[in-house]
């Protein structure tokens, strides 16, 4: 943390303290402390330094123990500075790959099983967002007809992501009809972002269609529909249950954090938000009254080189953040590379 000078000393016992805490959930007193440190040092002068990192906010005293615990100032510098992350065993890599390989040929299933994977790795509440169209191209549009008059149109965008829509004309579809479909708006949309398809920008490319717009008008207006589909970012939820289980959440905090996984917009805008790989927020640091208690870990996952959606976990202040985060890491670049070889593939 900036303007904060620890010395080696202090350093080593504030990790201590927090690695000790993460293990036993109890107060680190100072002759715990001292069993496990590196170094010789009496429990007076232990005392003496843990009392000066709770000075500087680092380190709590709750009010029936004698020992100390992270505050939440604490937990950001031992994961900014101090923290040792732990390495995925190659054993570790294999199990997650077994997870997501079921679901890696659907990327609306596999962001599913994401979510579900991560929530029994970690026994916390789990979410993942499948990619967002906001900075998505449009890479393809396809057209499969589904009975005499009505037909599916699929749009892919660049981010792996995919949705469809069914539409029904006014008179029998052929394959010869669908292929106009398809040579036309692929001329006017592939390569545009998704964000550029609106009303307005539909409107004005029927006016520019001439005598097809009668012939193609369904179509459009489906086209429209699952472009603004894609511009919403869905959210997969799971474990959320698992938070009854830890005990260091109280009643009021798990009824607040359901609260806001409940809304799902909200939660996805806090993940989105969040860029560069992997983050984590601690207690106040999301801006959050409802997870103010509460740490969540965020690992953006990149689709053909682009930042597209997010898996994140949301737990207690006290948890394994060493092991969670490479883990997460892992998972996240496993995420991606299985969406980019989708996106290769078709």
């Amino acid at each position: 943390m900036r303007g904060l000078e620890l010395s080696e000393r202090k350093r080593k016992i504030l990790a201590a303290v927090v690695d000790l805490y993460i293990v036993t959930g109890e107060p680190v007193g100072s002759k715990a402390l001292c069993d496990n440190l590196d170094f010789t040092v009496s429990s007076a002068t232990v005392r003496n330094e843990m009392s000066e990192l709770a000075e500087m906010g680092l380190l709590e005293q709750p009010h029936t123990s004698a020992g100390r615990i992270p505050s939440q100032k604490g937990y950001r510098v031992y994961i900014d500075t101090l923290m040792k992350k732990r390495p995925v065993t190659s054993e570790e890599q294999r199990y997650i790959d077994s997870l997501l390989l079921p679901s890696a040929y659907d990327p609306e299933k596999l962001l599913d099983g994401v979510a579900r994977a991560l929530a029994g790795m970690t026994k916390y509440a789990a979410v993942s967002t499948t990619p967002g169209g906001s900075g998505a191209d449009i890479r393809a549009i396809q057209f499969v007809q589904t009975s005499r008059r009505t037909a599916m149109a699929i749009i892919m965008t660049s981010t792996g992501a995919m949705k469809s829509r069914v539409f029904h004309c006014d008179f029998d579809l052929t394959p010869d009809i669908l292929r106009v479909f398809f040579r036309v708006l692929n001329e006017k949309l592939a390569g545009l972002p998704v964000a550029t398809v609106t009303p307005a920008y539909i409107q004005s490319l029927a006016a520019s269609l001439g005598e097809m717009t009668m012939l193609m008008s369904d179509a459009l207006m489906a086209v429209l529909d699952v472009a603004q589909d894609l511009m919403q970012t869905e959210v997969c939820l799971d474990g959320e249950m698992n938070l009854l289980y830890h005990r260091d959440l109280g009643q009021s905090e798990i009824r607040r954090i359901m609260d806001f996984l409940s809304r799902p917009q909200e939660l996805s805008r806090l993940l989105m938000q969040q860029s560069n790989g992997l983050k984590v927020l601690i207690g106040e640091e999301s801006n959050r009254p409802e997870l103010s208690e509460s740490s969540v870990i965020v690992s953006r996952y990149n689709v053909a080189g682009r930042e597209a959606g997010a898996i994140a976990i949301i737990g207690p202040t006290r948890m394994n953040y060493g092991k969670i985060m490479s883990n997460m890491e892992y998972l996240s670049g496993s995420v991606g590379r299985m969406l980019t070889e989708l996106l290769d593939t078709e």
